[in-house]
């Protein structure tokens, strides 16, 4: 089991009081350092501007990477998501993380991988920087298993409270790829419907504030999981967001950190029937310190097969 994180990735601020804040990741790596000190911990390294252009257009590149910040001083792309002056190598080593991930495990590195880096990326279109994220880390990633390894069949996973509309809206026209999310609705981004189907290569699976793990698990045993394994994914993307935890501010969906070691197990086991069990993980959302340490705990365990 190997972790790709960056130090750089603690440096992106987007301000007092905002919701993703460095200390986020911080909690994560604590967590995982302090339950697992065998894991195998690399740099990330920097998307190159080719990489990300197979998923964003021009302008979105240069918004990021060349927009001036005079005095340093951090500006906003919209209310929720902020460039400051550390935020471009950030957002390089967010989704330069997935790509090495990507060719770690369909190389000679290990079949699952966890990139505990930020921004995140569920949210970012090709052309609109939204959401908290800034490139789209998972939609690279999955162009990169692609494009550079010649896969017809590559599957994102998204078990973040809040649709992935930007990975959503990259792929919806893309069979190799398939995306499958449960999430809350109503929430932000207001996408996410179930009757939004792509070219058969979309499953969303909406749940109602207050679901609970009983719905949650319900919906991925019965709807998700089985199109999943009919995809017969030769790789396996996670999007792993842990603010559906009922300890997290931003969202109701009240599930606990077994919860996502439940689904953790159940994708690994579709990824070894169809892809060798190679997985790669990224985080995404979840906003709540104690719930991030359980939560990311859980699901690297369940993916390294250990207890902490």
């Amino acid at each position: 089991m190997r972790i790709y994180s960056h130090p750089a990735c603690l440096l992106h601020d987007p301000g007092a009081g905002h919701a993703e804040q460095p200390a986020r990741l911080r909690s994560v790596i604590d967590a995982l350092r302090e339950a697992f000190p065998a894991l195998d911990w690399h740099d990330a390294p920097c998307a190159s501007r080719g990489q990300l252009l197979r998923v964003h257009d021009d302008g979105l590149l240069a918004l990021v990477l060349d927009t001036p910040l005079p005095d340093g001083q951090p500006i906003p792309l919209d209310p929720d998501t902020v460039l400051g002056p550390h935020s471009a190598e950030a957002a390089l080593r967010a989704a330069g993380a997935g790509v090495a991930a990507v060719d770690a495990v369909l190389g000679t590195g290990p079949a699952t991988v966890f990139c505990a880096v930020r921004p995140p990326g569920h949210h970012a279109t090709d052309t609109v920087a939204m959401g908290f994220c800034l490139f789209n880390n998972i939609a690279v990633a999955a162009a990169h298993a692609i494009e550079r390894h010649g896969l017809a069949r590559v599957a994102v996973v998204d078990f973040d409270v809040h649709h992935g509309n930007g990975t959503q809206a990259i792929f919806a026209s893309d069979p190799r790829v398939m995306y499958l999310s449960s999430h809350q609705m109503p929430l932000y981004p207001d996408s996410g419907h179930a009757d939004e189907r792509g070219v058969g290569n979309v499953v969303n699976a909406p749940l109602a504030p207050g679901s609970g793990s009983e719905a949650f698990r319900h919906a991925w045993r019965d709807t998700l999981l089985p199109a999943l394994d009919g995809f017969r994914p030769q790789l396996l993307l996670v999007s792993a967001g842990f603010d559906a935890h009922r300890r997290d501010p931003l969202a109701q969906i009240e599930l606990e950190a077994t919860d996502f070691e439940w689904l953790t197990g159940e994708l690994l086991a579709i990824a070894r029937r169809h892809g060798g069990g190679r997985v790669v993980s990224m985080l995404e959302g979840g906003y709540d310190l104690q719930a991030l340490r359980e939560c990311s705990v859980a699901h690297v365990g369940a993916l390294a097969g250990a207890r902490p």
